[in-house]
This record gives structure tokens, C-alpha cells and sequence, in this order.
């Protein structure tokens, strides 16, 4: 159970060149037509200054039903790459719909102990949640290996690739804050104003289901809190409900701005028929709550991806369309 006392932030150790990058199977298995794309994922991270190995449950062909294993499989192999200290960070290689089964077997002392970077969006932002609620530990809600570092970033153009490798080594080695993350033109100013706070986010399902489990995260975390989220797939019916229960929960109420990722496959937005966009739903919801929102921004399934260091402080001006990085995710030791 989650203590009553709110943990400390808590920032892994930040990585020095050499150090060992581990790519894992934490959900969904690796198909054999994406393995090309899982071997280029690692050429990215060696080119940043990293090893790369892959965990064992990372092969080719294994599943059980939508898994790389079962949750207990898992949950094993992700324990013994944090009780590991050669293992300086984890990459999960893909999403999927598995954590939710191994929340209660993770070794959470582990983590207190040598807290390292987990990086990985989708069900890997479940997580980043909940491990940010039990331990206090800075979540990188960020790219996967094979859909992200193998995928996107291969066809975003080579000075996107560039800045996004320099972006992620950045945020991983140095112990100064990043500042203002890279623009572009589909960042949209939907209700204008300034925040502070700490942020807290991921695919808004998992953060709706997560407040329905023991490892919720109190409401006071999200006291001033800058929310980010994105959705995949789904109806535009789907996220209003969504929307609406972190409002019966009181989050809405207790939050200071808020970042919208751009939506994928979300069935109901933008129809002829005179559906919503993603903007009218969010302030429909929102109602009266005068705070920002910063809409279209790269943070998960439309990808490349920019890191959202869960936990750490940012600045939000969703009128100059900027979302600034205030404080590091690692430490310098421990």
C-alpha cells in the first residue's frame, strides 16, 4: 500500500558514457517484422553513448496472448534489472496492456534504493504513475525503443533526429535543467495563461484507471500540477468520459495548466457530421476552470516523442505556445 506521508521527489543517478541501457519486454512482445526497427533503437542509444543489451523475455516470437510473458514473468525480469547496479536505465521496447498485472509485484525497495531512469509512454506511463506515487520516482514518460527510437525518429528529418538525441542524452547526463523543449507548428494555444508545477500525466485512461486502484496517486499530488496526456485509439465519446472522471475526482479542480498530446486514431473528432475537435471537448469539460492549455504537442502515440520527466517542475505559457523544463530528472550521485 501506498504510505500516507507523500514520498520525496526522488531522481535516479544520472548516466555517465559507458553506462548499461537495458531494452525490455514491460508489456506488449516483439513481432519478428519489427526486429529491424528494435536493432536500429539500439544504434540510436549507442550513438548517444550508451551499451545496449536486451533482456531476455525481448525475443522475437514470444507471447502470451497480447504479452511478452505473464505479468509474473515480467515482473521477475523487471525486478532483477533493479536490483542489477551494472543496469543504469531501462527502455521498455514497446506499450501494450500488461502492467496493470504485475503493479503489486514490483520491488519498490529496489527502486528506493538505486532509483533509475525508466523511460517508455503508452501502458509503460501507468508506471511512471504509479512508481511516482509509492516511491516518489522521477518517471521519463518518453519514446520507446522500437515504435519510437526504431520508428518515428528514423522518419522525422535528420536535424528532428539530431535534436532529439541530443534532448534525451541531455535530460539523462546532466544535472542542469533542460529549459524551453523544442516547438513546432502544431502546438496550439487553446486557453491562454501561465503555470508552474510539478508535472503528472500519460495516456489519459491509465491515469483515470490508475486513481481506481490502491496505487492511486493522492490528490494532493496534483495540488497545482501541470497535466499532460494523450489518448490512442478510442471514440472522441471515450475521452470526454475520461475528462469527466478526473473531474469527479477532484483532479481538474486541483490542477494549474494542462498539456494535450496529439490525438491518434480517435474515432469522433474533426467528422463532417459536425463532431468535436479535441480543443471543444477539453474546454467543455474544463468548464469555468480558468487555467491553460497547451494542445498538439508531441507527447506519445503521433510521435517522435518529447520527454516528459514525471514529477519535475516546469513552466507553461500556453499564449507563447512554451513548455520549459525548471529543474533536472537526475542527480549527479547518491
Amino acid at each position: 500500500m501506498i504510505p500516507t506521508e507523500l514520498p520525496q521527489l526522488l531522481r535516479p543517478r544520472a548516466l555517465q558514457p559507458g553506462d548499461l541501457v537495458v531494452v525490455a519486454s514491460l508489456s506488449g512482445p516483439l513481432h519478428a517484422q519489427y526486429e529491424p526497427d528494435l536493432e536500429q533503437a539500439v544504434v540510436v542509444l549507442e550513438r548517444m553513448g550508451f551499451r545496449v543489451r536486451r533482456a531476455p523475455l525481448l525475443e522475437a516470437g514470444r507471447h502470451r496472448w497480447w504479452s511478452a510473458a505473464t505479468p509474473a514473468e515480467i515482473a521477475k525480469e523487471f525486478n532483477a534489472l533493479l536490483r542489477d547496479p551494472e543496469v543504469r536505465a531501462v527502455i521498455a521496447h514497446d506499450g501494450g496492456q500488461t502492467v496493470f498485472g504485475y503493479l503489486d509485484l514490483i520491488d519498490v525497495e529496489a527502486i528506493r534504493a538505486d532509483p533509475k531512469p525508466i523511460l517508455g509512454y503508452s501502458d509503460i506511463s501507468l508506471l511512471h504513475l504509479v512508481l511516482y506515487a509509492r516511491t516518489g520516482l522521477v518517471g521519463f514518460h518518453a519514446d520507446l525503443a522500437t515504435p519510437g527510437l526504431g520508428g518515428h525518429w528514423q522518419a522525422a528529418p535528420a536535424a528532428r533526429q539530431a535534436e532529439l538525441e541530443k534532448l534525451y542524452s541531455t535530460l539523462l547526463t546532466s544535472t542542469q535543467p533542460i529549459g524551453a523543449l523544442p516547438t513546432t507548428p502544431s502546438w496550439e494555444c487553446w486557453r491562454a495563461g501561465r503555470a508552474e508545477g510539478q508535472l503528472i500525466g500519460g495516456v489519459i485512461n491509465r491515469i483515470a484507471l490508475a486513481q481506481a486502484t490502491p496505487y492511486a496517486l493522492p490528490l494532493e499530488r496534483f495540488d497545482g500540477a501541470v497535466l499532460f496526456w494523450e489518448e490512442l485509439g478510442g471514440q472522441a465519446a471515450h475521452v470526454w468520459s475520461y475528462l469527466q472522471v478526473l473531474r469527479h475526482a477532484g483532479i481538474l479542480d486541483r490542477i494549474s495548466g494542462m498539456v494535450v498530446g496529439i490525438p491518434t486514431a480517435i474515432d469522433g473528432l474533426d467528422s463532417p457530421d459536425g463532431s468535436p475537435t479535441l480543443r471543444e471537448i477539453v474546454l467543455d469539460v474544463l468548464g469555468e476552470r480558468d487555467i491553460p492549455v497547451l494542445g498538439n504537442v508531441e507527447v506519445g502515440h503521433a510521435g517522435p516523442n518529447l520527454p516528459m520527466p514525471v514529477g519535475t517542475r516546469v513552466a507553461l505559457d500556453a499564449q507563447q505556445r512554451t513548455l520549459s523544463l525548471l529543474e533536472p530528472a537526475v542527480v549527479r550521485s547518491r
